[in-house]
């Protein structure tokens, strides 16, 4: 049987939202809802991290300027961004035939209500399509070693050639093929 939970891991700066991007390209027809992040820069330097819901929410993931949060080398983490927009972007919910998580990180596990969503998302019937960084820390190890995960290292080589294949694999799950 499929495991209907989809990880993509890999190295920071690799690929892994872009091919959740182009993957979301490909199966428009896919009800989907979630989140993108992205880094966040000023004159050409990154400072922070934003995530924009697939319904176009917009939020600050952390950033050096912030005063106040978990601080995870020089940023600090906006614990209320992400339990106000990017954990409830992840509830399951009726209509609904794919959940986008980008990313499941140390900087989002500082909330508890991001892990619970997660969690929620993953005991769902509704398949899930995730990054998931790559360090070790538990809960992402926990992620990992679901029986209902399949996991994707993604590449310089390997990258193209995913976002066919993940698409592929999810609209077969879904029905859409």
């Amino acid at each position: 049987m499929e495991k209907k939970n989809i990880l993509i891991t890999g190295p920071p700066r690799v690929g892994k939202t872009t091919l959740v991007k182009k993957i979301l390209e490909l199966i428009p027809e896919i009800r989907a809802k979630g989140f993108l992040s992205q880094e966040t820069k000023e004159a050409g330097e990154r400072v922070g991290f934003s995530l924009t819901t697939l319904d176009g929410r917009e939020g600050v993931l952390a950033h050096i300027n912030l005063k106040t949060g978990p601080r995870v080398a020089r940023y600090r983490v906006n614990i209320k961004d992400i339990e106000e927009i990017a954990a409830p972007s992840i509830s399951p919910e009726e209509g609904i035939e794919l959940i986008v998580i980008d990313e499941i990180a140390k900087m989002e596990c500082f909330s508890p209500a991001f892990r619970s969503e997660v969690i929620r998302a993953l005991d769902s019937e509704i398949p899930v399509l995730a990054t998931i960084q790559i360090s070790r820390h538990p809960f992402l190890n926990w992620v990992r070693g679901r029986d209902d995960v399949t996991i994707y290292k993604i590449d310089l080589e390997n990258r193209e050639e995913l976002v066919f294949s993940i698409s592929k694999r999810l609209k077969k799950f879904i029905g859409k093929i």
